[in-house]
């Protein structure tokens, strides 16, 4: 089974920027979308961004939060995926973790996708904004 591992987190001050890594390991088949979700302080973890893994498929989704300041883009033959972040705030720190949506979930909107509590997660990368 595919697993996906995050990696590019750090400090960064207010209006800075930084692009996370999310790198495949195991064979992937069966992926329809790679979602990138984030768990700030003392908060629920949230769906920020939604990429489809076969350019051909499925649309892109980005939260309100951070629509216009993140973008998520794929690298197939490295099975990596990544999520630029520029403009970012304080409110954009948070543990952020990558997770492969198999096809049998494809079908879910991103507020679905937003409420699953998946049964495994990986260790997630640490981004935090601070001056």
């Amino acid at each position: 089974q595919v697993q996906f591992v995050e990696s590019g987190g750090g400090l960064v001050q207010p209006g800075g920027s930084l692009t996370l890594s999310c790198a495949a390991t195991g064979t992937i088949r069966g992926v329809a979308a790679v979602a990138w979700y984030r768990q700030p302080p003392t908060k629920q973890r949230e769906l920020v961004a939604l990429l489809p893994f076969e350019a051909s498929e499925g649309t892109m989704y980005y939260a309100d939060s951070v629509k216009g300041r993140f973008t998520s883009s794929r690298n197939n033959a490295a099975n990596t995926v990544f999520l630029q972040m520029n403009g970012l705030e304080p409110d954009d720190t948070a543990v952020y973790y990558c997770k492969a949506i198999l096809v049998e979930y494809s079908h879910l909107p991103p507020s679905a996708l937003n409420i699953i509590d998946w049964p495994s997660w990986g260790q997630g990368t640490q981004v935090t904004v601070s001056s």
